[in-house]
């Protein structure tokens, strides 16, 4: 990894001396306003980030580890968070959690205020937009990082990551709604053009493809509320649809909600196959197909490898896919016929 950015660099950046420089990192209130601006505006520039503890962490460990969720509402990443947590725990680290919400601004915001309080490691899902910036910020924290999930692409190689194997996970969500009998499949949510939107998207394409069957896509947020307007439109608009596989259990679960004011038999008229094996999904009406992520060993695996990396300079791969299988329940198999 190459080497952070100093203070001499940054003011050399900024036009001011390096005790400038010191003073407006500590807050000193004798600073003025326009040199403070032009200060912090030269740390962003160069990607430079204040770590408060780096005189005490020379030596050892600080035993943080910064975990950037890109959307803590969404149940599949609350679960993996406490599991990856105690997992870190057991091995003598403690997680500071953040929350992006999928705001790449705030993102770099919080990822720089880790790096200030000395984090040993990060654990990132990233939010999409304002890739360079991040990766700017995480390319100068000289930091152990590992993606996960989701990866920001660059040309050259970003942070390892370690996810899912999202391909076979459409793969076998499409072929069991061909077994099941349906004619029309639909892929319904995760936002276009996204990195991970296309790879959930890839299984199902190509076992269409395989089987003579065009695709039908409808991609948008990959929310309970999108998952219900998905319904009412392909009720309307695409009537002979009778299988979906949603970007993740959260559409899922909206289409399943919508499906008895729409007079759909869920099940029968129209089988639903979501993504993540979250725990409502268990809990559903009728309860939910879905490929699962096996959270639990993929926490596990996670923990291991950032810190094999922090205490043992050992790097994961540039990437690992993790194995995925398909539950299915009633909400893609018709109970009154035999399995």
């Amino acid at each position: 990894m190459k080497s952070r950015p100093t203070i001499l660099d940054v003011a050399k950046q900024a036009g001011v001396s390096k005790s400038t420089v010191s003073l407006v990192l500590q807050g000193a209130t004798s600073v003025k306003d326009e040199t403070r601006k032009s200060v912090r505006r030269a740390m962003a520039e160069i990607g430079y980030v204040y770590n408060r503890s780096a005189a005490t962490l020379r030596s050892s460990s600080s035993g943080l580890v910064g975990l950037v969720i890109n959307d803590l509402r969404n149940p599949f990443f609350t679960e993996f968070a406490a599991l990856f947590q105690m997992e870190l725990a057991q091995a003598g680290f403690a997680t500071v959690l953040a929350n992006s919400d999928e705001d790449p601004k705030l993102q770099r915001q919080m990822i720089s205020s880790l790096v200030e309080h000395g984090v040993s490691g990060f654990i990132i899902s990233p939010a999409y937009g304002d890739e360079a910036s991040t990766l700017a910020v995480l390319d100068a924290a000289n930091t152990p990082t590992l993606q996960v999930f989701r990866t920001l692409e660059r040309e050259g190689g970003t942070f390892p990551l370690l996810a899912p194997d999202y391909l076979t996970g459409g793969r076998l969500a499409a072929e069991h709604l061909l077994a099941q009998g349906c004619k029309k499949i639909a892929f319904l949510g995760g936002l276009e053009g996204r990195p991970v939107t296309r790879e959930r998207m890839a299984g199902y394409l190509s076992v269409l493809k395989e089987n003579g069957q065009g695709p039908l896509i409808l991609t948008g947020q990959s929310t309970r509320a999108f998952g219900k307007t998905m319904a009412a439109q392909l009720r309307k608009d695409h009537p002979t649809v009778d299988g979906v596989i949603c970007f993740n259990d959260l559409v899922a679960l909206g289409v399943l909600a919508a499906c008895p004011d729409l007079g759909i038999k869920a099940g029968r008229d129209l089988r639903v196959v979501g993504f993540d094996d979250i725990e409502d999904g268990q809990h559903s009406y009728p309860p939910l197909t879905t490929v699962s992520c096996n959270i639990p060993d993929f926490a596990a695996s996670t923990a291991r490898q950032i810190v094999a990396w922090i205490n043992e300079g050992v790097a994961p791969p540039p990437e690992s896919r993790s194995p995925v299988r398909l539950v299915v329940r009633a909400s893609s198999r018709d109970q009154t016929r035999g399995h």
